[in-house]
Parts: C-alpha cells; sequence; structure tokens
C-alpha cells in the first residue's frame, strides 16, 4: 500500500510538473500537494517566526500550489481540518504532499526536491508515537532499567539516521531539525519518568536518582529558534521547568512537605525559572502562557489566580496571549460550582438544535471530543461506557468541537457504533470553547438535572474518579442508585 502511495504521489508531481512549479531563484521554495478526502477548503502554512501565515485554496480537484519567495531554511507548520504537521522548506525545495485526512499522519507522504529530509522527520514523529506506548510500561521500573532503555533507544535512532544521511545527504539545518527531534523527545521522556514512577506526592524522591541521571541537561539549549513550532522540543520545555521547579519547592520547603502541583508558589517558581532561562521571546512568551494557563485551569482561588497573572504579567510581552488568558479567566468565573451552564445551542445527529439545559434532565457527565484525536475519542467514548454501567441512573453528553463540515462527525460516530442519543455538536464552536474554557479535551464539566454545575473541570481518567464523582454526588445529595 506504501509503494502504490508513493507511486500515486510520483504522478501527480508529474502532474503539476506539467505547471510553471520549477524553482530557479535560489532564494525560492515550492510547496503544494494533494489532500484526499478533504475536511475544508484550504491548507495554511505559517510559521509565526517569520511572520508568514498563507492560506492555500484548494481546487476542483482538492490539489494547491504555493511558491515562496525570499525563503531562508525554516520549519513551517501546515495545518487542515484542525490537524497539523510540519514541513522544512529550503531555498530551491520543490515539495509536493499527498495524504488522507481518514489517517492524517500515517498516509502522509512527501515528493519532490527536499522530500527526503521531510519524509524522515515524519518517521520520526511516527517512531515517537509508537515508543511512547512503551514508556508506560517503563516507567514503573526502577532508574535503572528506564534509563537503559531511554539511552539504547536514542542510541538505536542515532544510527539509524547516521545510515540515512550517509545514503541520502541532507544539508546542516535539515539534519540539526531531525536530530533535535530525536533528542528531545528522549529528553522529555527522561524529564517526565519521575512524575509517573515516583507520583506527585512522592516527588521528595527526586533527590534517589542516579547522579548524571539528568546529564543531558548540559545539552539543553533554550532558545532553539528553529525549534519553536516543534511539538518535541515543546514538550521537552514543559516538562523540564515543570521537574525543575520541584526542586525549587524542595529548597524552600521541608522534605517532608507534601507536593501538591497546583500550589501557588510552585507554578510561580516555573514562571521564575523561564524569565531566567529563556531569552528568546517567542520561546518564552510560549512556555509563560501555557504554564500560566495550566495554573488557572485548576484552581479555584480568585486570589491565588490574580497573583500567578500579577507574576505572568511582569514577564511576558504577549499582548496578544494577556488578552486571551483575562478571557480565559472571565470564563472561568462564569463556570463556578452552583451556577448555571452558559445556554448553548447543541445540534443532535438528525440536525435538530436544543439548548444544552434542554438535553440535561438528571445529573449529567459532560465531555468532549474532536474527530482530529482519534486516540482520545475512542478512549474517552469507551471510558463513559465503564461509567455508564456503574452510574445507570447518571446522564452523559458527548460534544464534538470541531467546525469543519458535519458529515465527517457523522461518519465517525456511526463507524464506531457512539450512542446516537448522547451525541451532539456545537452549533458554534469558537464561541462555545471559548465559553466553557474548553481548551483541552480532558476538560469534563459534571451538573446537576437543573444544568447547574457540581464541577467545571475534572479528569475520567483519574484512577480514582469513581469515588470523586460519588463524593460530588453525595456533596449535592443526589441519589443515583
Amino acid at each position: 500500500m506504501r509503494r502504490l502511495i508513493i507511486i500515486l504521489n510520483l504522478l501527480l508531481f508529474s502532474f503539476l510538473g506539467c505547471k510553471n512549479i520549477s524553482v530557479s531563484d535560489t532564494d525560492t521554495a515550492f510547496f503544494g500537494g494533494e489532500i484526499i478526502n478533504p475536511k475544508g477548503d484550504r491548507v495554511i502554512l505559517y510559521n509565526r517566526r517569520e511572520k508568514v501565515s498563507d492560506t492555500l485554496f484548494l481546487d476542483t480537484n482538492n490539489r494547491f500550489s504555493h511558491t515562496i519567495e525570499n525563503v531562508t531554511p525554516t520549519v513551517y507548520s501546515f495545518r487542515h481540518g484542525g490537524e497539523i504537521q510540519f514541513v522544512i522548506l529550503e531555498p530551491k525545495d520543490s515539495v509536493m504532499i499527498r495524504l488522507n485526512t481518514y489517517e492524517f499522519d500515517e498516509s502522509l507522504v512527501f515528493t519532490g526536491e527536499g522530500a527526503h529530509k521531510n519524509n524522515y522527520l515524519i518517521k520520526t514523529f511516527q517512531n515517537n508515537e509508537k515508543e511512547s506506548r512503551k514508556l508506560v510500561k517503563y516507567s514503573q521500573k526502577e532508574p535503572e532499567v528506564f534509563e537503559n532503555f531511554i539511552a539504547n533507544r536514542h542510541q538505536r535512532e542515532l544510527s539509524h539516521f547516521e545510515r540515512f544521511k550517509a545514503k541520502k545527504p541532507i544539508s546542516a539545518f535539515a539534519s540539526s531539525v531531525i536530530q533535535a527531534n530525536i533528542d528531545y523527545h528522549n529528553y522529555a521522556d527522561k524529564e517526565i519518568y519521575p512524575f509517573i514512577y515516583f507520583g506527585e506526592n512522592k516527588m521528595v524522591h527526586l533527590k534517589d536518582l542516579p547522579e548524571d541521571f539528568y546529564a543531558f541537561r548540559n545539552k539543553t539549549n533554550y532558545n532553539e529558534k528553529h525549534l519553536s513550532e516543534m511539538y518535541d522540543y515543546n514538550r521537552y520545555l514543559f516538562s523540564h521547568f515543570d521537574n525543575l521547579a520541584v526542586t525549587t519547592f524542595y529548597k524552600n520547603n521541608a522534605f517532608h512537605s507534601k507536593f501538591d502541583r497546583r500550589q501557588l508558589s510552585y507554578n510561580k517558581a516555573k514562571l521564575n525559572l523561564v524569565d531566567s532561562l529563556v531569552e528568546d521571546e517567542i520561546i518564552k512568551n510560549n512556555l509563560l502562557k501555557y504554564k500560566t494557563r495550566e495554573f488557572i485551569n485548576h484552581s479555584n482561588s480568585k486570589e491565588n489566580i490574580n497573583d500567578m497573572m500579577a507574576s505572568y504579567l511582569s514577564k511576558t510581552t504577549s499582548e496578544e496571549d494577556i488578552k486571551y488568558l483575562n478571557g480565559l479567566i472571565a470564563s472561568l468565573d462564569n463556570l463556578k460550582p452552583g451556577k448555571g451552564l452558559p445556554d448553548l445551542k447543541l445540534i443532535d445527529v438528525n440536525d435538530k438544535e436544543y439548548t444544552i439545559a434542554k438535553v440535561v434532565d438528571k445529573p449529567t457527565l459532560i465531555y468532549f471530543w474532536s474527530t482530529n484525536r482519534k486516540k482520545h475519542y475512542k478512549n474517552s467514548h469507551y471510558r463513559v461506557k465503564e461509567l455508564k454501567a456503574q452510574f445507570p441512573k447518571m446522564g452523559f453528553i458527548s460534544i464534538n468541537i470541531n467546525d469543519n463540515p458535519d458529515k465527517f462527525w457523522k461518519e465517525t460516530i456511526h463507524q464506531y457504533k457512539f450512542d446516537l442519543n448522547t451525541e451532539y455538536r456545537f452549533k458554534n464552536p469558537k464561541q462555545a470553547l471559548k465559553t466553557l474554557a474548553v481548551n483541552y479535551l480532558y476538560k469534563v464539566i459534571v451538573v446537576d438535572n437543573q444544568a447547574n454545575i457540581i464541577n467545571p473541570n475534572v479528569n475520567i481518567f483519574n484512577k480514582d474518579f469513581e469515588n470523586t464523582l460519588k463524593d460530588m454526588i453525595l456533596k449535592k445529595e443526589l441519589v443515583l442508585k
């Protein structure tokens, strides 16, 4: 099948080659391709640092083409139907893509001048996804066993990359991007390990890790400008600063102190570390924004949120991010326990329109999903199926958040035989997501039979969620037997 896809891509490239896509200028590059089963009429190509944001419209054959002038070696993001991937573009490149939205990453193939480096980059993403499944298993093992697993995996990936470059030489820039993607994926897994192995309540045992466990930190560059859009680099920085702040926590607290990931001082320590170690404005602002958002999402204290925001405002230079976080705080203020759920419009599979309050007639759990996150929507629906069996008198509402044509939503729920009586989508997704402060899919809202909020933000995948739900129900004196 993969061989067939490559042949089809080559034919496509030859067909489009009949058009004028030759790249003769030394500072020019071409980017084009074909989207199978498109979830919209456009592809967005962008890079914040280069201040590039180009909208590339699909033609009647679902193809697009774009010439970029004054190209410097850059990693661009391209987005279609809510999915995001990356492409390395350098002067004289003429890169074509072909992908099927039903298997976005798995079907993505590059052809043309500049294809080899991009196909290898995508391969590293796919390998990282596969390897992540082993991470949970090895994260339960002793530090020495885990460290050996990561070291062997890392070396194997680097050796494979060296063999690739020997056969198909690529530029120093492209090589640095791909190697960084390999390196930072492995470094991130080591930063995440203590939270999984020790658990949040026993992070004091960080001091018991092998002496050289974090030796790789000497290679960390907090200002990798060309990687600022890359997932694994940002994943590393997020987990790295979480981890560094734990050390700060225990410098200021006795070792027997219970570590609390939601504590204000711990989260302010993250901001202080980012501010002191990161110089690049884009990378720093991004880290400050998401670390502040994480705290705001889980804090019930207005005083603590104001304190965190004061720290954030003294460090960020992004007016756009400030406006976003202030809007988030305003939305969360309207989602306090006891308040009525905002009266947003939902649409069912028969295209009938309702308000959320109209479909709530019992204590109800409301969860969200996207057709672009297959693993999440399969897991969330399976988890809810378990909860339905345990809480048969409770209501469950599943809301799709996509803003693309509803055929993709309907195809998914029919394909996986989701319960049609509990499936809805937002009439106005962008407004609804902002109003309900849904900035990550794991957020779940629990309401009573009058659609009044019991808890605006729970995680059904937490191992003790059933007990949490029972406690919520008892506090509201609701009987669900």
